[in-house]
């Protein structure tokens, strides 16, 4: 279970955990999610921020499985929208896990 960690802007400690890590399909079904909510997002890795809606900046930060993300929101629905996002990350985005054969 990730690090949720409450304050007036809540954060998450997640690790990537499927095989093709923050791809360009993986980092779709992030943004769609993150839309959904009234909630602003962003993602840092290795301290390269990006915002949690722009599918181009999230490929950027090359987030292979493993890699350590932290998501951060504010907003009305930001603890949902936190909430909704460490599960898609968590369950590796519905595709096939790194080290599953």
């Amino acid at each position: 279970m990730p690090e949720i960690r409450d304050s007036k802007r809540p954060e998450a400690v997640v690790t990537v955990v499927n095989r093709k890590g923050l791809h360009a399909r993986a980092s779709a079904k992030f943004v769609k999610l993150a839309e959904s909510y009234n909630a602003t997002i962003t993602v840092t890795r290795d301290g390269q921020t990006v915002g949690g809606t722009s599918i181009m900046g999230l490929m950027m930060l090359a987030a292979g499985p493993g890699s350590t993300l932290y998501i951060n929101a504010s907003g009305a629905e930001a603890p949902e929208a936190l909430e909704a996002l460490v599960n898609l990350v968590e369950t590796g985005f519905g595709e096939e896990l790194a080290g599953e054969d």
